[in-house]
C-alpha cells in the first residue's frame, strides 16, 4: 500500500489529504488560531457543579463552557489538584515528581462534588474538540503523546498495547521503559514501538519529559483558562501516529510549513527525510494531484460506486444512516444472493473509507441489501471488520441485525468534515434572480478600479471562472493589456474550476483576499 500526504496551507489554514494508492481516505483541516484541539491542556476554572450528571462545566477561554464528566477526572485527580496548588504558589520547585507523595486514588463511584468546588483550578486536556452547540469535552487524567510511548502523569503503571501479540516482545518493551521512566510517571507503549531499540524509546521519552518540565514551568505564571501546553500541529500529530515505510511522498506547498515538517520527519525517522518535498508549480496543489475532484465526488449526499451501485448518507443530529443501493448492477442476473453480497462488498470497503474522510462519529447505522443466508451475512460482517482494521479511530461493529441493519459506534474527537459538493447556481447566485451577465466585466472594472486607485494595492491577482479567464486574456489587444494600459500595472488572471461563472475574487501580494 502506497502512502501519500498532500498538505495545501492557505491564509485560513492547512488542508492535509491522506492518500493511499492514490485514493483519498482522510481530509483533516486545521483553522488558524484553533486554540481547542485534541490534547491541548488548559488551566481550567471551575464554573458550575452539576450533580445531577456527576459532572462540571469548566471556563477554558471558549464561548460556552467545558464539560468535565467524574469518570474522566483520572484516578489521581487529588495529586494533580494538589500539584497546582503547589505550583501556584511557589513552593513547588522540582520540575518532575521525584519527591511528590501521591495521594489516594479516588473512589470510582463517587460524586464531584466531593473533589471539585466551585472557582477551583485544576489542570485539563481537550479529549473532544467543540461540536456543534456544545462546548470542548475535557478530561484530567492528563497524558502526553509520543512517537512510540505516552507519558501519564501521577501514575507508575506500565501498558502495552493490544495490538503487539507477542509475549516476548512486550516483556523485552517493559523492560527497557521499567529502566528508563522516571519515578511517579506510567508510560503507555504504543504499537509502532514493536522491534524498537533502548536509544529511540529513550529519546521520545526524554521529548515527552521535557514537554512535561516545560508545563510544570508555564503552569505558574498561566492565567485561568488559557492553554498552558499546546498540542503539535495537524500535519505532525498525524505524521507521529502513521509514518512508516509505506509512506513515498509528503508535498508541501509552503515553505515553513515545508522546513517544520522535514525537521521533524528528521528526528523521528531520518531515513525518511528525502520524501518531504516543495511543491513550487503554479496549479493548485489539490488540483494537481488530482485531490480536489476527489473531494468534490466523494462528499454529498449520494456517492457512486464503481460497479453502478451507489450510497445515499443521511445526516441526523443523533446518528448517520448510509443506504446501500444496487443501482443498475446486473453483473449475474441469474445468482440475486451473488449480486447482493457483491454489491454490499464494494459498500462495505467504500463506507469504511467515507467514515474515515468525513470523519463520521457516535452512531452509524448501515442498511445493506438483503442477504438471505447466514454464510453470506457472516463473510460480509468479516468484510467490514477487515476494511474497518484500517481505522484509527476507536469504534465497534454489532453484527447485522434481522433487519438487516449493521451498526456502528465510532469515536468522534473533533468536528465531522462537511464540504458542499453542490455549486451555486451561476445565473442567479442562489437567489432566485438573475443578474446580467453583460454587467460582469463592469463588476470587475469597477472594483479593480477602486483597489488600485483608492487602496493603492501594488500586485494585484484577479481570480475568475476559467471561461472568464480566457475571455480576458482572449486576442492581442485583451482586456488584460488595456488594465495593463490604463494603470501600467500588470494584473495576474487565475482561472480557477471550482468558480461558478461570475464568481471573482481579488488577492494581494501575500495571496490574501481583498475584502471589498
Amino acid at each position: 500500500m502506497v502512502k501519500e500526504l498532500i498538505i495545501d496551507s492557505t491564509p485560513n489554514g492547512v488542508t492535509i489529504a491522506l492518500l493511499q494508492d492514490k485514493q483519498l481516505v482522510e481530509l483533516n483541516k486545521e483553522h488558524v488560531n484553533n486554540n481547542y484541539a485534541v490534547g491541548d491542556i488548559y488551566l481550567g476554572r471551575i464554573k458550575k457543579i452539576m450533580p445531577g450528571l456527576n459532572a462540571a462545566f469548566v471556563d477554558v477561554g471558549y464561548e460556552k463552557d467545558a464539560f468535565l464528566h467524574y469518570l474522566d477526572l483520572g484516578p489521581q485527580v487529588q495529586s494533580l489538584i494538589k500539584l497546582t496548588k503547589l505550583v501556584k504558589n511557589g513552593s513547588y520547585k522540582d520540575k518532575l515528581l521525584d519527591s511528590f507523595k501521591l495521594e489516594e486514588d479516588i473512589n470510582k463511584a463517587g460524586k464531584i462534588s466531593s473533589v471539585l468546588n466551585k472557582n477551583m483550578l485544576i489542570p485539563v486536556q481537550i479529549a473532544k474538540e467543540p461540536i456543534s452547540t456544545k462546548g470542548p469535552r475535557l478530561s484530567s487524567d492528563l497524558s502526553i503523546a509520543g512517537r512510540f510511548v505516552v507519558l501519564v502523569p501521577f501514575s507508575n503503571v506500565i501498558s502495552i498495547s493490544k495490538k503487539i501479540k507477542s509475549n516476548a516482545e512486550r516483556n523485552r518493551l517493559k523492560k527497557i521503559v521499567e529502566s528508563i521512566k522516571p519515578k511517579n510517571f506510567g508510560v503507555i507503549i504504543r504499537t509502532v514501538s514493536e522491534g524498537k531499540g533502548v536509544s529511540e524509546l529513550q529519546k521520545d521519552l526524554l521529548d515527552l519529559i521535557s514537554k512535561w518540565e516545560t508545563f510544570a514551568k508555564k503552569l505558574f505564571r498561566t492565567e485561568p483558562s488559557k492553554r498552558v501546553l499546546g498540542e503539535m500541529g495537524r500535519a505532525s500529530t498525524i505524521l507521529r501516529d502513521i509514518l512508516n515505510a509505506d509512506f513515498t511522498n509528503i508535498h508541501v506547498n509552503d515553505q515553513n510549513i515545508y522546513e517544520e515538517i522535514k525537521s521533524y520527519v528528521r528526528d523521528i525517522s531520518p531515513e525518511l527525510e528525502r520524501i518531504v518535498k516543495l511543491y513550487k508549480y503554479k496549479e493548485p496543489i489539490f488540483e494537481h494531484f488530482g485531490v480536489e475532484k476527489q473531494i468534490k465526488a466523494s462528499f454529498g449526499k449520494t456517492v457512486n460506486l464503481p460497479g453502478g451501485a451507489y450510497l445515499v448518507v443521511e445526516h441526523t443530529e443523533a446518528l448517520h444512516v448510509i443506504d446501500v443501493n444496487s443501482g443498475n448492477r446486473t453483473a449475474n442476473p441469474q445468482n440475486q444472493e451473488e449480486n447482493a453480497l457483491q454489491v454490499n462488498k464494494e459498500a462495505a470497503r467504500e463506507i469504511a473509507r467515507q467514515l474515515r474522510l468525513r470523519d463520521m462519529g457516535g452512531i452509524v447505522v448501515i442498511d445493506f441489501i438483503d442477504l438471505r443466508k447466514p454464510n453470506n451475512r457472516k463473510e460480509l460482517f468479516d468484510f467490514l471488520k477487515e476494511q474497518m482494521d484500517l481505522d484509527r479511530a476507536k469504534h465497534t461493529i454489532l453484527p447485522p441485525s434481522k433487519f438487516g441493519l449493521v451498526q456502528i459506534t465510532r469515536q468522534r474527537v473533533r468536528p465531522e468534515m462537511n464540504i458542499i459538493t453542490s455549486e451555486k447556481c451561476p445565473a442567479c447566485d442562489g437567489t432566485g434572480e438573475i443578474k446580467a451577465s453583460i454587467v460582469l466585466m463592469d463588476d470587475i472594472e469597477n472594483n479593480l478600479d477602486y483597489i488600485l486607485n483608492e487602496q493603492n494595492e501594488k500586485n494585484v491577482t484577479l481570480c475568475v471562472h476559467p471561461y472568464i479567464e480566457s475571455y480576458i486574456k482572449k486576442g492581442i489587444f485583451s482586456r488584460q493589456w488595456k488594465w495593463f494600459f490604463n494603470y501600467s500595472k500588470w494584473i495576474k488572471v487565475k482561472g480557477l474550476p471550482s468558480y461558478y461563472l461570475t464568481e471573482f475574487h481579488f488577492l494581494n501580494s501575500k495571496e490574501e483576499e481583498i475584502k471589498l
